[in-house]
């Protein structure tokens, strides 16, 4: 049975995926077009309707999101949103993003939602309870030879971070059984958490695109590495795998 905080997270991702979908092949209208990167007044909207749908039930609780935080920021609970996460695949019409929804809880995430609305995938889970793809128990990968292994490797929307991850990507392309750059960080972790990955890298991202998948890739029996970025407030490198496989990342 879920708790009324899983549940909140699974009806505002599956609203906002149904949104998402409607409009999906539509005309957008872009609010910033950037060299690596698009923002669309889409965004904004999408992340709205989860807030709203939110605050309804726990007015209480703060909002934390790739559109704006709202609420006090101290409060014990924080949701932590991406309403579409692989923005640039939407405006291109390629069907791979996701609705990224986490609850954090005095610092810790307990409830994580990951919802593909394209494919109709629904990753659930919260603490002390087992990860779900569809209601449906996960597991991470078994596999042990990085030859064998396919990873994911994400690479942010600067040059700095482009000329950090291109080395990587080529270190895992010439090592690992195929590499993938696919575009959605939180549909990288969810598939790390189901044993599609064997691991998913990137340099620099923000917590609300990966803090859904933290939590799945943990119950999952995975193993999810997470660092501040250096100079950059807000941001972090991470490595979530199935904790199975050698990466040779030293």
């Amino acid at each position: 049975m879920a708790t009324s905080y899983l549940q909140t997270a699974l009806d505002a991702a599956q609203a906002a995926g149904g949104f998402l979908r409607a409009n999906f092949g539509k005309p957008l209208h872009v609010d910033e077009n950037l060299a690596h990167d698009i923002k669309l007044e889409l965004d904004k909207r999408t992340q709205s309707l989860i807030e709203s749908l939110i605050l309804d039930r726990h007015p209480h609780h703060a909002i934390y999101g790739e559109e704006g935080v709202h609420g006090d920021q101290n409060s014990e609970f924080q949701w932590i949103i991406d309403p579409i996460d692989g923005t640039v695949n939407f405006f291109y019409n390629i069907p791979h993003f996701a609705v990224s929804i986490a609850l954090r809880q005095a610092g810790k995430i307990i409830v994580g939602v990951i919802y593909d609305p394209m494919r109709d995938e629904l990753w659930s889970v919260e603490a002390g309870s087992p990860a779900l793809l569809n209601g449906q128990p996960i597991a991470v990968s078994p596999r042990t030879a990085l030859s064998e292994s396919t990873i994911s490797v994400g690479v942010s929307k600067s040059i700095n971070t482009i000329n950090r991850g291109i080395p990587l990507f080529e270190k895992m392309v010439r090592n690992a059984k195929k590499c993938r750059m696919m575009g959605s960080a939180s549909l990288d972790i969810a598939y790390v958490a189901c044993g599609r990955l064997d691991a998913y890298i990137e340099n620099m991202i923000s917590l609300w695109d990966v803090a859904a998948g933290i939590l799945l890739v943990e119950t999952a029996g995975g193993r999810v590495d997470m660092q501040p970025h250096e100079s950059l407030p807000e941001k972090y490198s991470i490595v979530a795998s199935s904790g199975h496989v050698d990466l040779a990342l030293e």
